[in-house]
């Protein structure tokens, strides 16, 4: 595995540390008055979720880890675990459903995540950035009422509610990003 310097660690970069895996979370560099320049890293553990803060000066080595990225289909859910296959070989995997955390319910069957593997371990999993909901409650369209840049509140068909803007109705598909958790676009 390749080494880097402790200051070349930038956030999402997956590095093994005191013999685990964490991904970096936020990264600052700090240049204080007295001694060397250092990184300040927060890392998460990829196991346990656990977090850590950990300095790490230029001259600190440490073991960046590239992880192995599968684009799987979510099959179902059995009691609290999610089934993916792989879409070539055709074998399956069961991982926890709190994998996903709070976006859990953008997962919708069929839809292809990818996976992330460190050895045959499955570690992680991303959904896509944009995923298609619809709008099952918010308030009525008020005309002439787009002087400001106004949103409201909308109940989504998985639960989840977004601010969208005034202009759309109920039974509206509208296209939300995963990683922000907002209204994006109509569909």
């Amino acid at each position: 595995m390749p080494k880097i310097n402790g200051n070349e660690i930038r956030p999402g970069n997956v590095l093994e540390h005191n013999d685990q895996l964490w991904v970096a979370v936020k990264v600052g560099h700090v240049k204080p008055g007295k001694g060397g320049a250092f990184a300040q890293v927060e890392m998460k553990n990829l196991r346990n979720g656990s977090k850590l803060n950990e300095r790490f000066r230029a001259a600190d080595k440490v073991e960046r880890v590239r992880l192995e990225q599968k684009d799987q289909q979510f099959l179902y859910e059995t009691n609290g675990m999610l089934v993916f296959m792989d879409m070539d070989t055709y074998e399956q995997i069961e991982l926890p459903a709190d994998i996903l955390g709070d976006r859990r319910p953008f997962l919708q069957d069929g839809m292809t995540v990818v996976i992330e593997y460190h050895e045959d371990e499955a570690l992680n999993a991303t959904l896509p950035q944009k995923v298609t909901c619809k709008v099952v409650e918010t308030e009525p369209v008020v005309k002439g009422q787009t002087a400001a840049k106004s949103f409201k509140p909308a109940l989504l068909d998985n639960g989840v509610r977004v601010m969208v803007p005034p202009f759309i109705g109920q039974d509206e598909e509208i296209i939300v990003d995963t990683v922000t958790m907002e209204y994006s676009e109509r569909a």
